[in-house]
């Protein structure tokens, strides 16, 4: 095993790390070494020196590592990683078997038992994030571990930990034949356009699948369709494979446009009927005003945060007002997905901005139905910041 580091964790966080706390926080211990070099192993001791658990020192948002383990004897090697990977991928058995879903999340960093590591399958091929240079030091590990144990057609990985936040790679391919651009794979029966060697995203976001299975199932038939925060579109497409009477697609990135006609071109829907919009969300909302253009049906995903020439956009402190833009051009029994991925807040406080924005809003609403992340997405009850998906179908009462 590497060289092991004690850590000395402060008398009123040593129950929470006992009883399965992942997320190493500086403000937990009391003799952080700021030398250390990342992928080091760390032994989390109580004040007399007695063992509690061993990680990683990785930097990663708010923490500064992850338990990894709490036998004392258990070694942090090959063997590790592989045996948490097996486990990982039984999980999962049943995405594997399922010919009508070819891409999901094999390995879901903290709640699969590895924080900083998430591995996702793309039809035969695995993607392998790392989110700290801590983890990327155990790149052999898991990469040995990984093509002993499954058969696969290439592996790509996404180094998602540098300095200045900018996706620098130049070539995400590792090993394996390289994949088809794009790498057409299915959700639910639907087509998506896949890119694994195009920077940090691949062109679709994976926890919202069971989401577009019922935008499409049970919201969209008929229905005139507003698709914000956009991104490729892949919502819109679900919309109008529902039946959507229209759909608007709607974000302020250049590439939204050719990437939310290739979705809707491979799914054999004429792009030119549906409508693709490149402009500021934001903006868009005033001009709908403006217009009296009303939806049937709004989807509002933002990211956490976004940032436009004229506006910063924070989930935690925007949302509501967001909302209440949208209710505005929401039609009398209308419905609207709200959903943000920020992990600050639960979901309790997600539906405290949706009330407070009907209620000032001076509208009646009422929830149909609430979403989390999907179970290939697995989370642990001790983390539970680690469940960040919140997705609510509020109806717009008239």
């Amino acid at each position: 095993m590497k060289n092991q580091v004690s850590f000395k964790v402060k008398s009123k966080f040593i129950n929470k790390y006992k009883n399965g706390y992942p997320l190493i926080d500086k403000s937990a211990i009391l003799n952080i070494d700021t030398k250390m070099r990342e992928g080091s192993i760390i032994n989390l001791v109580d004040e007399k020196g007695q063992f509690i658990a061993r990680g990683y020192y990785g930097k990663q948002n708010k923490g500064i590592g992850w338990v990894l383990t709490r036998k004392k004897q258990e070694d942090i090697n090959l063997e590790f990683f592989k045996k948490k990977l097996i486990i990982a991928l039984n999980k999962r058995t049943k995405f594997f078997q399922d010919p009508s879903t070819t891409a999901f999340r094999v390995f879901n960093g903290e709640g699969d038992g590895i924080g900083g590591l998430i591995i996702e399958y793309f039809d035969g091929y695995y993607v392998i994030h790392w989110y700290s240079k801590g983890v990327y030091k155990f790149r052999d590990e898991v990469i040995n571990s990984l093509k002993k144990i499954v058969e696969f057609k290439g592996i790509y990985q996404k180094k998602r930990f540098s300095e200045d936040g900018k996706y620098i790679e130049q070539d995400d391919f590792i090993m394996g034949e390289r994949a088809a651009t794009p790498l057409i794979v299915k959700e639910n029966g639907v087509n998506l356009a896949i890119y694994l060697n195009e920077g940090a995203m691949v062109g679709v976001f994976l926890d919202q699948r069971e989401v577009r299975k019922r935008v499409r199932d049970q919201y969209s038939k008929n229905k005139s369709v507003l698709n914000t925060f956009s991104y490729t579109g892949v919502f819109s497409i679900f919309a109008a494979l529902g039946g959507a009477k229209t759909t608007t697609s709607v974000d302020l990135a250049n590439r939204s446009l050719p990437k939310t006609i290739e979705q809707f071109n491979i799914n054999y829907i004429d792009a030119k009927t549906q409508e693709i919009i490149v402009e500021d969300v934001f903006k868009y909302f005033k001009y709908a005003l403006r217009k009296e253009l009303k939806f049937d049906f709004v989807i509002l995903d933002p990211p956490s945060f976004a940032t436009s020439k004229n506006f910063k956009f924070s989930a935690e402190k925007d949302y509501k007002n967001l909302l209440k833009q949208a209710i505005l051009i929401t039609e009398d029994n209308g419905t609207i997905l709200a959903s943000t991925n920020c992990s600050s807040f639960n979901m309790d406080k997600f539906k405290e901005f949706i009330h407070e924005a009907f209620k000032e809003s001076c509208v009646e609403y009422k929830i149909l139905e609430e979403h989390t992340l999907p179970p290939d997405f697995k989370t642990m009850e001790e983390f539970k910041e680690g469940n960040y998906l919140k997705v609510v179908f509020v109806r717009k009462m008239p």
